[in-house]
């Protein structure tokens, strides 16, 4: 049992969150204490729950986030600042980070802003962009003001000087932190610990004993009689492996507490380390083969000491494999490592590591290296020489031949040249090589070499230019600034709206006490739910074993296409149960790719088409015309819950109350009394709040609430069901992946006349919302800029993949990438600015879509013109391109990229009921998911009603309090359900007008009693619909949406390009969100947006293999945006507004999706230095760059003299580890 199921299970402690069970997005981070008798140290570390076995936790002290402070009780300093500085939106994740701060503050009261930045680097927030976490903790560090020298330059200075601004939180309001009051360690573990006379611990469970020694002979004695045994010291590997691998291990030795193993000894020659276990990805690894580290092992039935030299082993790995054909190096069953001696490095020796991975924080290696060499005193002649690497091979390997090649040879341009024709012909992976970039990973054992040779180059020959350094990527010192709208002069300080008023949740939410559907008290009698799901992407199911309780269907089209589901009493359980099902399966023939549906024309219908204008004339008037195209991969939603439903039967009348973490509570309603085969009525849904949604909880919820009702009524007991992320990613579906084909005429000046493009979305093995999402994509090909004679054709494309699904942006994120790509290769043909030629190409007011919508309402032009004044563009941009010409190996590029996203839903309702004691109750049809909607409501409520917020409260959203409620979903939640709110407090309003014109000198509370006893109804539904609204395809005629929200990005970068890396130096956003109703949160939205968008142009990566298997599958895999991914430097400005010519409730702007597509302001500056790096190697023009422009696409793009020696492999000539769907 983990410490995370005895928490939530067996105390009821819920306070601990599970995201994702691999301990990779901290969300159930606690903080544990041990007393150490050996050094009389009292030791705090920050751990995962989830990963942490309850065995391991003998005479420790864990505190959870409930055990630092509470909402009823007293926040803790750590709690209350990330609540107030906004820190916190859905909240899923705020215990973790809270609890990683905590035990920071510890160990070390007074941080610096880099141990803040490092203690959060195994915590992942998917909703605030990160920003205001780290504003909120920089009060901790001491450089904080707290808001006073807010005239001298402050940290928290929102905008410059001339400004009349509002701060977002002030600093000076927090409670002090005294880390003398802290909660002591426990005096009863004080005297236990010293009192024992034995560390020794024995504990057994149904399928595993659980052995902890305390000293080195009992440890060896014990691998002697278990040489099978795992050893486990932080349970990092063995705790992934038994839970997501079905790995059964009967013995587990714990000897992380032995005094022996956890020392470092000093010597006149070495460091020795004592070391237990070592994972073969190991990034040490490759340090200590060249570095010649020694091992020592040891062992019970000799009791002698075997000392072995790294570089003897043809291949580093401290598990048993067949790589150990040496007998007398050969690290055997019963034999323990003790320790691992690691020279010091001598006077003519040059040592470097170099790590290469997916995300730069937190993450495991594509490649990593470490090179070692010793130069003849006097001389530039190589002496010895040692190169290793991981990431190339099953263990880590030595180039023995390019290093013996090597030798006697002198350091210079000869040496580099035969070192890399070498390495390339040693270092070669088979193209079907697990973990895929294949001809990255060969690039980059010769650029790490190149980079290594510089390194020791300038070492040697200081004061000779002949070689130029590669500097290192720019360090971080992040600065932020927020620029908010003034609240109008002499506005009463009880009208909260436009005002920063902190999430209503977000104090319960850091402490732990804010409800989640998973968090609801297991019911006496309740059950547990585990899926049964497809392994096979389309095939007939033959044969199935007897154990499914639930079986749903009998042909697949997906791996993870649910075929049954198994019921136990507890989740450990079914689970079992569930990975024990046999099934025998008559494959079908399956499409993944999208390129695969084409040739096999296999899309669903119908297919849509939008034009304007003659495009044959178009092309006619062009001077030039170019063709392109552009693959969008996917993106999953990482929403930190995972989808869970708990289903309570009623007992009478087929009632069943549904607890679900879903964007549609109707509709999950309407599909669950229909799977039950009951009316509506009978059938309600209950929504508190959920960790995330981003869409991914609008329509693929239902899946499993309509499983989960079904076996609560089949078996009339509660049965619940969360998923694990690696069931949640497999499952649900994503963001659609997309492939674009454009043909653009332009003139020389640059104004495009002309576009025809084609967008294909692998739509996966069902319709869900696919056909909307790809008209969302069709109706923003062309952002904006006006083209007057266009043509934009969808497909959607049936792929036996899960069905892709609604995700922020909504399609249109990928249909103003394309854009984006053919109007940078219009500049880049041209040798035109790229700014310059996007600006000629913008819309001007009253111009006309594609689709026939007028633009009213515009301020593109302001934003584009206010990003350039506050980005200083022209300065950034020749600064940029001096130090391009400065530097070869690194590069910086600059963009800026508009958006214009269409804002359009339907309907919405709303409830408030006045109590006769002034306290009103409020519901409306939006859920919360972070988005700060229920404070947003609140804030409408206060306004109408007059009344402060805290009068009013919002318990849930359910379907028996406002029904038919459309989804909390396309950024138009606050617009809708606002102005429904508006509606029915103007109603109760209306009523008691007459009681405030009889009392005008009355209270709020006089007014409603008097009412009361005059037997007035104190209820009232409000209801709003959008105006206007209808688009058809067919004529082109309609109005498809109500307004459209403006926004304007200029990204800098900067780029390795011998490793592909890129650091995001710097970002100013300016946004136009109307009159905003809380620019605390719309700013929160701004930027979660944009690291969301950054993610899915940058980073986030799904693989699929060739058979269609998510091959990621949780966070070790799957990268998200970490803390340090946000740019350096951060400006986001909300638009100044000061008419009232916004459409929306006391004129708003939708603010949820458009800020996501400005992240492409980051890609397009990697694309731009990436152009000034191939300019280098005498390549110019436009160029195909994919997105997500990951640190592979960057460092195969970047294309010279070490890519042309590692040509790919030819397509069709290998079966590929992943393939591009």
């Amino acid at each position: 049992m983990t410490l995370l199921t005895y928490l939530r299970r067996k105390l009821g402690l819920t306070g601990t969150k599970l995201g994702c069970a691999e301990g990779g997005c901290g969300a159930c981070t606690v903080m544990v204490s041990r007393y150490q008798t050996h050094t009389q140290q009292l030791l705090h570390y920050a751990v995962n729950a989830c990963l942490a076995p309850l065995c391991s936790l003998h005479l420790v002290a864990v505190t959870t986030v409930e055990g630092i402070g509470s909402v009823a009780r007293k926040l803790h300093p750590v709690q209350e600042r990330i609540a107030r500085a906004h820190g916190s939106q859905c909240g899923f994740c705020t215990p973790g980070i809270v609890m990683s701060m905590y035990a920071l503050l510890r160990n070390n009261p007074t941080p610096k802003m880099a141990d803040v930045e490092e203690a959060f680097q195994g915590n992942l927030c998917r909703c605030t962009g990160y920003r205001p976490i780290l504003e909120g903790y920089k009060t901790f560090t001491g450089g904080c003001c707290g808001g006073k020298g807010r005239e001298n330059g402050c940290c928290m200075a929102n905008g410059n000087g001339a400004e009349k601004t509002t701060p977002l939180f002030t600093a000076t309001d927090f409670a002090p932190f005294d880390p003398t009051q802290e909660v002591i360690f426990p005096p009863e573990l004080m005297s236990l610990t010293k009192g024992q006379r034995s560390g020794s611990l024995c504990f057994r469970g149904d399928r595993a004993v659980w052995l902890q020694p305390d000293s080195l002979d009992e440890f060896l004695r014990l691998k002697w009689e278990h040489p099978d045994a795992r050893v486990v010291v932080g349970n990092t590997e063995v705790g992934i492996e038994v839970k997501f691998k079905n790995m059964v291990y009967p013995v587990i030795l714990a000897p992380a507490f032995i005094p022996e193993l956890n020392t470092v000894t000093h010597t006149e020659d070495a460091v020795s380390q004592t070391i237990v276990y070592f994972h073969p990805i190991s990034d040490l690894n490759p340090v200590f083969m060249a570095a010649g580290c020694k091992l020592t092992l040891m062992d019970k039935g000799t009791h002698t000491h075997t000392h072995i030299h790294l570089c003897d082993i043809p291949g580093i790995c401290f598990l048993l494999r067949s790589e150990f054909t040496d007998k007398t190096t050969t690290l055997r069953p019963q034999e323990v490592l003790l320790s691992i001696e690691i020279p010091y490095s001598k006077k003519n020796q040059f040592v470097s590591a170099f790590k290469q991975s997916p995300r730069r924080e937190d993450d495991i290696s594509i490649v990593t290296a470490a090179m070692s060499v010793t130069i003849t005193p006097g001389t530039d002649v190589v002496e010895d020489l040692g190169l290793s690497y991981g990431g190339m091979a099953a263990t880590t390997v030595l180039a023995k031949k390019t290093a013996s090649r090597l030798l006697g040879r002198r350091w210079g341009e000869g040496l580099l040249e035969e070192a890399c024709s070498s390495l390339a012909e040693e270092m070669t992976l088979d193209p079907s090589a697990p973990g895929g970039m294949v001809t990255y990973r060969q690039t980059l054992t010769l650029s790490l070499f190149y980079k290594f040779y510089l390194m020791v180059l300038q070492k040697l020959r200081a004061n000779n230019g002949s070689e130029q350094a590669i500097p290192a990527l720019a360090s971080r010192c992040v600065s932020v600034t927020c620029v908010l709208q003034a609240v109008p002069e002499g506005r009463s300080q009880d009208d909260a709206v436009g005002r920063p008023m902190m999430h209503l949740s977000a104090l319960k939410q850091a402490t732990g006490e804010a409800v989640y559907c998973d968090d609801v008290p297991l019911y006496e009698n309740e059950l547990y739910l585990a899926l049964v799901t497809s392994s096979k992407a389309h095939a007939n199911i033959l044969l199935m074993s007897r154990l499914v309780t639930f079986l749903f269907s009998v042909q697949v089209t997906c791996v993870g296409h649910i075929i049954g589901a198994v019921v136990a009493d507890t989740q450990l359980h079914a689970q079992r149960a569930a990975k024990a099902v046999r099934i025998q399966y008559e494959e079908l023939p399956a499409v993944v790719t999208i390129q695969e549906a084409i040739a096999a024309q296999s899309f669903y219908q119908p297919i849509r088409t939008i034009q304007k204008g003659d495009l044959e004339v178009g092309f006619k008037q062009a001077d030039h015309i170019l063709e392109g195209e552009m693959h969008i991969g996917g993106q999953e939603h990482f929403y930190l819950e995972t989808n869970v439903t708990l289903a309570v039967p009623r007992g009478e009348d087929g009632e069943m109350e549904v607890f679900a973490s879903t964007q549609s509570a109707s509709k999950t309603q309407s599909l669950v009394a229909k799977a039950l085969g009951v009316p509506a009525n009978r059938v309600v849904v209950r929504v508190k709040r959920m960790g995330g949604g981003f869409g991914g909880k609008e329509s693929r919820t239902t899946v499993l609430s309509t499983v989960v009702a079904v076996a609560a009524n089949k078996l009339k007991r509660p049965v619940r069901c969360m998923l694990d992320r690696d069931e949640d990613m497999l499952i649900t579906g994503g963001r659609h992946p997309f492939y674009g084909k454009y043909k653009v005429g332009f003139l020389n000046s640059g104004k495009v006349v002309a576009l025809d493009v084609s967008y294909y979305s692998n739509t996966g093995n069902s319709m869900d919302l696919s056909l909307s999402v790809l008209e969302r994509a069709l109706f923003h090909m062309e952002n904006s800029y006006s083209v007057a004679n266009v043509r934009g054709r969808g497909y959607l494309c049936r792929t036996n993949l899960p069905s892709n699904t609604a995700f922020r942006g909504f399609g249109g994120p990928q249909g103003m990438m394309v854009t984006e790509s053919w109007m940078n290769d219009v500049a880049q043909s041209l040798g035109k600015p790229s700014e310059e030629v996007r600006r000629l190409n913008l819309y001007v007011e009253g111009e006309l879509t594609p689709y026939n919508q007028i633009l009213d309402q515009f301020t593109l032009d302001r934003c584009w013109d206010e990003c350039l004044s506050r980005s200083v563009y022209q300065e950034r941009r020749a600064a940029v391109d001096l130090y391009n010409r400065q530097n070869r190996w690194t590069k910086r590029g600059l963009a800026i990229v508009p958006t214009k996203f269409g804002i359009s839903f339907t309907a919405a309702g709303a409830l408030a009921h006045i109590y006769t004691d002034g306290s009103v109750l409020l519901t409306h049809g939006g859920t919360e998911m972070g988005q700060g909607l229920h404070t947003k409501m609140v804030q409408v409520a206060s306004r109408v009603l007059g009344i402060p917020c805290s009068k009013i409260h919002i318990s849930e959203t359910s379907t028996n309090t406002v029904p038919n409620t459309s989804p909390t979903a396309a950024s138009a939640s606050s617009d809708l359900n606002g102005a429904a709110v508006q509606n029915a407090c103007e109603t109760l309003m209306k009523r008691l007008e007459p009681y405030k014109t009889k009392n005008p000198k009355g209270t709020w509370e006089d007014w409603v009693k008097a009412a009361y006893f005059d037997r007035v109804n104190l209820s009232a539904n409000g209801f709003y619909k959008t105006p206007d609204l209808g688009y058809d395809f067919d004529s082109n005629s309609g109005r498809a949406f109500n307004y459209f929200s403006y926004g304007v990005a200029c990204s800098e970068v900067e780029i390795d390009c011998l490793t592909g890396a890129h650091r995001n130096l710097s970002t100013t956003i300016v946004m136009d969100v109307g009159h905003s109703l809380n620019p605390a949160i719309d700013i929160g939205q701004v930027e979660g947006a944009f690291m969301q968008g950054l993610g899915l142009f940058t980073l986030e990566e799904l693989h699929y293999s060739p058979q269609g298997v998510l091959l990621t599958r949780g966070p070790g895999s799957y990268k998200i945006p970490a803390f340090g991914d946000i740019p350096t430097q951060l400006t986001v400005s909300l638009l100044p507004s000061t008419e009232n010519i916004y459409p929306g409730i006391f004129s708003l702007q939708a603010v949820g999706e458009p800020p996501l597509f400005l992240a492409a302001s980051v890609f397009y500056a990697i694309k731009d230095a990436i152009s000034a790096a191939r300019v280098e190697s005498g390549i110019s023009g436009p160029f195909r760059l994919d997105s997500p422009a990951s640190a592979e696409r960057i460092r195969n793009a970047c294309s010279d003299r070490f890519t042309k020696l590692c040509p790919p492999a030819e397509p069709g000539t290998f079966r590929p580890w992943s393939v591009q769907v």
